[in-house]
């Protein structure tokens, strides 16, 4: 069982990560004590009858239309109903967890105004592994996604739970949870602020940590492959370079190639090998760097709040106070600027691909096939690289930028956070199949060297873990099970460099 989460301040980005992966989340006493003070507010300004959005009034074009206080249940209501219009293909179990969790950081922060029933309701879907149903199309920066989370708490809409489909009231049922009944506020709160943006960008960043292991793992094998010049690792020439990126991935290739007497022969050919091979350094380390920049961002928006309006005061004198902090343009910018990074990291592998597969630069049996002539090796695995690369490069094309106008002029600039988290979540599941495609052909040449000199132990307990799930590849068998077997492998850490 993962450790339980305790959620006190605020969660970090990998928090998130690990609640996805089924880490049990519970709230502090102070997170407790927040959530019920700011749901004071809420019920302060009802009685007081000040008008506040989303509570008294109607949503995006409708604000000034005020609501009586008898109709403002139906009000919360009829928000959750009408904002639920995703569609297209479902979420998976770990991104619903993580908006999940990313909501309840929302409200733990005191100025949303839900009661606590609410939270403990989506702490239980958590605790038992109930994942509402939600489309994944159909946003333009928040709403959709987490309006279908917010039926499953009032009985509708639909989840799974033990591995079946069911509605939302059987699955309440299921877990002895009687369907909440929302009150002034609670379904604004529901499907405000950015945590479906923050929720799937979390997850994307913990993807794109461990490709970047990856992928300094397999381009080190590729290296040693090609009998690079390990000069261009040099860390006094490397230190020229103000990057705390470039410097890791330098350190993590000396580390990975200490040893190596293939490289230690081939020392001293040539002057300067291709940038594919030299820049590995340059180009790893500038995506660790918006990497750590990326990290900042989405730990910003988990301690901030993204509700709107936010409850301040006390009971006495209480405000809600409308303004735009559910605007997710930070997100968007930063997702978008990693998705163009990863699609950098995963160009360069597809290039590597294509030396080790030429024989004009390899020197090896052409495409790496293991009967030279009748069999065609890597040749078209080198091609489903090159289109996925070239997926990744329309995929790469910002959202950030692509406007839109909705709710009668009112909601008229668009951040776009979570279509561009779910794009990046895409154009990393290329990324992933492109290094996979890369390791598989690194441990093929390797088979193919044919001078019996060592590799460096690391490298070499790489290509072990390959050949425990692929033997060496002979044109016997679908290359695409290979791929999806390295690919498996990737969703693991990679060996320990020492």
């Amino acid at each position: 069982m993962p450790q339980r989460i305790v959620l006190d301040r605020s969660l970090v980005w990998h928090d998130i990560v690990n609640i996805a992966d089924g880490a049990p989340l519970a709230l502090s006493a102070n997170a407790q004590a927040r959530i019920h003070a700011a749901r004071r507010l809420v019920e302060s300004v009802v009685s007081k009858g000040m008008r506040a959005y989303g509570v008294n009034t109607g949503v995006g074009a409708l604000c000034d239309v005020v609501i009586p206080e008898s109709r403002q249940a139906q009000l919360s209501r009829n928000i959750v109903m009408s904002h639920a219009v995703g569609v297209g293909p479902l979420l998976e179990s770990a991104q619903v967890r993580a908006i999940i969790a990313a909501a309840v950081n929302n409200f733990a922060h005191g100025y949303s105004g839900v009661r606590l029933a609410v939270v403990e309701v989506m702490l239980a879907l958590l605790e038992h592994g109930c994942d509402p149903e939600v489309p994944a199309a159909g946003s333009v920066g928040y709403l959709s996604h987490m309006a279908h989370i917010a039926l499953v708490l009032i009985g509708a809409g639909s989840a799974q739970l033990r591995g079946r489909s069911m509605s939302g009231a059987e699955a309440l049922q299921s877990l002895h949870i009687d369907p909440l009944v929302l009150l002034a506020k609670e379904g604004l709160s529901l499907v405000n602020g950015t945590p479906c943006a923050t929720g799937l960008s979390a997850l994307a960043l913990g993807r794109t940590r461990r490709l970047l292991d990856w992928a300094d793992a397999v381009a080190a094998m590729t290296f040693e492959n090609l009998h690079g010049q390990a000069t261009a690792f040099d860390a006094a020439g490397l230190e020229l370079r103000v990057s705390a990126g470039v410097r890791q991935v330098g350190e993590r290739l000396r580390a990975a190639l200490r040893g190596s007497a293939i490289l230690e022969n081939s020392a001293g050919r040539r002057t300067q090998d291709p940038l594919s091979l030299r820049a590995i350094p340059q180009v790893h380390g500038a995506v660790r760097d918006l990497f750590a920049q990326a990290a900042r961002v989405i730990d910003d928006e988990l301690a901030s709040v993204t509700d709107n309006p936010v409850v301040l005061g006390t009971p006495d004198l209480p405000r809600a106070v409308s303004g735009a902090n559910a605007v997710g343009t930070a997100l968007g910018l930063t997702v978008d600027s990693l998705g163009v990074a990863v699609a950098e990291l995963a160009a360069m592998s597809e290039r590597r691909v294509d030396r080790l597969v030429n024989p004009l630069v390899s020197q090896l049996p052409a495409f790496l096939a293991a009967d030279d002539g009748a069999g065609s090796g890597f040749m078209i695995a080198q091609y489903t690289a090159v289109s996925l690369a070239a997926d990744n490069r329309r995929l790469a094309a910002p959202a950030s930028l692509d406007g839109g106008i909705t709710s009668g002029l009112q909601e008229d600039h668009l951040s776009h956070a979570t279509p561009g988290a779910l794009k990046l979540l895409k154009i990393l599941d290329n990324a992933e199949l492109i290094v996979a495609i890369e390791l598989l052909a690194a441990a093929q040449a390797y088979d193919l060297q044919k001078d019996g000199r060592a590799r460096a132990a690391y490298t070499d307990t790489v290509y072990r873990a390959v050949r425990v799930h692929s033997p060496q590849y002979r044109d016997d068998r679908p290359l695409a099970l290979d791929i999806q077997r390295a690919r498996e492998l990737l969703r693991s850490p990679p060996p320990v460099l020492v």
